[in-house]
């Protein structure tokens, strides 16, 4: 038995293999804790969403402070819908919000592609001096010349009821200051595509609508979603502009008046039915088109 098991031969183990061994292992555990922070981070997160959706199904509309889903109040139904259309002037709000975001995106996204492109292939002079001065101009917040941009829409006659057109105007009017991600994506186009058109006969818009944005997919549609985006969510300036009038509200402002000291124990559930309508075009167009999206924001990324 002795002589058996001396003519065994000893398996000798690598000390490389020990190591990427340790170093899987060490992988794996890291991966588990990074996968459970993450998990904790999205239920904390999601939470209250999904506590809205539920509250938005509650028949009764008093502000519950205690355990939403219990009590004899809480029972579901589509009452909380029905009301926001039939008996609140929610819809108006929805139509202003989607004409606004809607106007805003088709001319944000025409200024900023052109601005864009043109900074992306012409070169003149003051062209650096411009782009340092948009880029300065950029870091100041906006909320700086509310003053001066609402006496200036006052004047005008686009404040309260007429607040539409005024906050379209004003959405659209610093647009091109935005050129940099679609400017970074153009860059990455090669050149000689342009060239190659010029040649052929084309003019400069003729390129740009008919060569370049079919192959820039992926960047006008980043660009239509950030200019919807914008007014769809805005709250400061809508108010300001619309104060005191509701045929001129957004949704945003909307239904924030409903959240007052007396109106809250009668819109709280409403307003939570408004909060989930609002919140499904903008999720919708994201999970259809989240694709392009980050194409979009990685392409411009690449070169600045």
């Amino acid at each position: 038995m002795a002589e058996e098991l001396q003519q065994q031969p000893v398996i000798y183990i690598p000390d490389n293999t020990r190591k990427k061994s340790s170093q899987k292992k060490n992988k794996r555990i890291a991966n588990i804790v990074i996968y459970v922070v993450l998990t904790l981070i999205s239920i904390v997160w999601i939470f209250p969403f999904i506590l809205i959706l539920l509250e938005s199904f509650r028949e009764y509309p008093t502000l519950n402070t205690g355990n939403p889903f219990a009590g004899a109040d809480y029972k579901f139904g589509f009452g909380n819908y029905v009301r926001l259309f039939s008996d609140t002037r929610f819809p108006s709000w929805f139509l202003n919000t989607f004409i606004i975001a809607l106007f805003t995106a088709f001319f944000q996204t025409v200024i900023v592609l052109c601005m864009s492109y043109t900074l992306s292939r012409s070169r003149f002079k003051g062209r650096k001096l411009l782009m340092n001065f948009m880029l300065v101009i950029g870091m100041f917040p906006g909320f700086l010349t509310l003053l001066v941009l609402y006496n200036l829409l006052k004047d005008l006659g686009l404040t309260q009821e007429s607040a539409v057109p005024g906050l379209i105007l004003v959405y659209c009017a610093s647009s091109g200051m935005g050129y940099h991600v679609s400017k970074g994506f153009f860059d990455t186009v090669p050149k000689a595509l342009d060239e190659a058109a010029r040649i052929d006969g084309a003019n400069r818009a003729q390129v740009l609508y008919k060569i370049i944005l079919p192959m820039a997919k992926p960047i006008v549609i980043y660009t239509i979603l950030s200019a919807f985006m914008g007014p769809w969510g805005d709250f400061i300036f809508a108010q300001y502009v619309a104060f005191g009038a509701p045929g001129g509200y957004n949704v945003a402002v909307g239904l924030y008046s409903w959240l007052t000291k007396e109106m809250i124990n009668s819109y709280y559930t409403t307003f939570c039915a408004g909060g989930v309508i609002v919140a499904l075009p903008v999720t919708l167009l994201f999970m259809f088109l989240q694709k392009y999206y980050v194409e979009g924001v990685t392409g411009g990324a690449v070169k600045g």
